[in-house]
């Protein structure tokens, strides 16, 4: 019992240590290093820091169907990515949604395209905050 204890803080240990918390401008030079348009960088941002803060780890609480949503664009698990416990069966994106906490934003960036494409921006509930005139992101290249 003990040994297992000790591998479930290091499996959370590791999980933790894969995450970051990124900035605007950092997030805008990624994102534009992996293909995003330049004139949706700032509505890209804007989501990111109202869902979670810039942060790749975040989990969000449960919302009323149970699901949850996971990482920097909190991408729900009801559709978009599968889940550990295996609760919903879609999986539009193809992926984990473990896949979407660690440091690296490329799956989280993929996934978020392909919503937009779906979706549209309104997917996001914060969409209200970004739906505006938002600060250029010119000043972060």
């Amino acid at each position: 019992m003990k040994a297992f204890f000790v591998i479930c803080v290091l499996a959370l240990a590791a999980v933790a240590t894969q995450a970051r918390t990124m900035d605007r401008c950092s997030l805008a030079r990624e994102m534009s290093n992996l293909g995003v348009p330049r004139d949706q960088l700032a509505r890209w941002t804007c989501i990111a820091q109202h869902e979670s803060s810039y942060r790749t780890g975040v989990v969000g609480p449960a919302n009323s169907n149970g699901s949850n949503d996971y990482g920097i664009f909190q991408i729900n698990n009801k559709y978009w990515c599968k889940p550990a416990d295996g609760r919903f069966s879609y999986n539009e994106c193809g992926l984990s949604c473990n896949a979407l906490l660690t440091d690296n934003i490329t799956n989280s960036v993929r996934c978020a395209q392909k919503i937009l494409r779906q979706q549209g921006w309104t997917a996001w509930s914060t969409w209200k905050y970004c739906s505006g005139s938002l600060p250029s992101i010119n000043s972060c290249f």
